[in-house]
């Protein structure tokens, strides 16, 4: 029989992992949609709440959606069909659908997402990459050479193309990681040492690196999109006759040609 139970103790184990109080001022974590005393049977979890991922919950009958990051960050003027989030906020409420993110209090969790890619990376010793646990850096388990590393980081994240600063001359070892957008991190990572950064978002002038130290950006998507895995193994071990449903419709919204 299918289990059901209220949206707020769904959530519980997540806000144990990642605790609300530790999303920054300007985030807008927790229920943004729906009563968190609400009774649902499904979950589907995603990276992002897009009206795709709306329309896949209805038609799989999920009643709840929990994604990295919120639906609503700021002021909503508006709910209608003007625009897709309107859309999306319409259609929520019109099926019954509780909508609920982790973000930053995900991003600075131990474990979370940037603790994700230094896994995929197998970083040795790691520690926070800032004083407030966002990023991660670590050792590499074997030196590496720049452009080595580079198809090594595409096929960790499953990337096509990284846009990198020059590359490096030598053999790289120490590593920082960022999940999302990372960029005003750039000079922790060169004082903790790092020779290579990784993260997403880097904008132009900031591809003008220090000598010796190399920036590569592999899009915000790609940095994060192993969060949701997290989100479903914490569900569905926590609640094992529970129905956990991972997204196909959460696609990249960046295209490349």
């Amino acid at each position: 029989m299918q289990r059901k139970m209220k949206a707020i103790e769904l959530v519980r184990p997540i806000e144990e992992f990642a605790p609300l109080f530790q999303q920054e001022r300007w985030d807008n974590c927790g229920f943004s949609v729906g009563d968190p005393q609400k009774e649902v049977s499904s979950v589907l979890v995603a990276l992002d709440c897009t009206e795709d991922v709306m329309d896949e919950a209805i038609e799989c009958g999920a009643d709840m959606i929990v994604t990295h990051h919120p639906l609503i960050f700021g002021g909503v003027k508006k709910i209608s069909p003007q625009n897709w989030l309107g859309r999306v906020i319409y259609k929520a409420i019109e099926n019954g659908i509780a909508v609920y993110s982790a973000h930053t209090n995900m991003d600075k969790a131990a474990g979370g997402v940037s603790a994700i890619m230094a896994e995929k990376l197998r970083l040795q010793d790691p520690l926070p990459l800032t004083p407030d646990n966002f990023g991660v850096v670590g050792n590499l388990p074997e030196d590496m050479a720049a452009m080595e590393f580079a198809q090594k980081v595409k096929s960790a994240f499953g990337v096509d193309a990284i846009r990198c600063s020059h590359p490096l001359e030598g053999k790289i070892t120490r590593v920082a990681v960022c999940g999302g957008s990372g960029k005003q991190f750039i000079p922790d990572a060169l004082s903790q040492g790092a020779q290579v950064y990784i993260t997403g978002d880097i904008s132009y002038h900031d591809f003008y690196a220090e000598e010796g130290f190399m920036i590569m950006d592999i899009g915000h998507y790609f940095s994060e999109y192993g969060i949701v895995d997290l989100f479903a193994k914490i569900l569905s071990e926590n609640f094992p006759n529970f129905a956990v449903l991972k997204s196909k419709k959460n696609n990249n919204p960046i295209y490349y040609y």
